[in-house]
């Protein structure tokens, strides 16, 4: 079995949960998996927004998950800070906002088919 056990960024290449191999899918999924990883990139996506309103954004996570899942995501490349600070998506994470668009449009539907029921 695979250690949990984080070693430095996830990478494509590297061992990640579930994956030895570290095959690019499994590394962005391990990633986004992560709790409360989605949700920042989420409040990220109409701009710039400093720590403190991140968390309260985000039901007041703790301060120590944000800045964890912060370190995370700029690692990956996905956010950076901005000159005043705040967080912003970099070119990559605003790419992943358009791959991740039809399954946010598949699950709208997948909802309303559910009320449905």
């Amino acid at each position: 079995m695979a250690s949990t056990k984080r070693r430095g960024a996830t990478r494509p290449g590297r061992p990640v949960r579930g994956s030895t191999t570290g095959r690019p899918l499994m590394a962005a999924m391990d990633l986004l998996g992560r709790r409360w990883a989605l949700r920042i990139l989420w409040e990220l996506r109409r701009g710039p927004l400093g720590a403190r309103t991140l968390r309260d954004r985000c039901d007041d996570m703790s301060s120590s998950v944000l800045y964890e899942r912060l370190r995370e995501l700029a690692a990956a490349r996905l956010i950076e800070q901005d000159r005043a600070g705040d967080y912003v998506l970099t070119d990559e994470g605003q790419s992943l906002g358009r791959a991740i668009r039809p399954l946010d449009a598949w699950s709208e539907k997948w909802a309303g088919r559910l009320r449905g029921v």
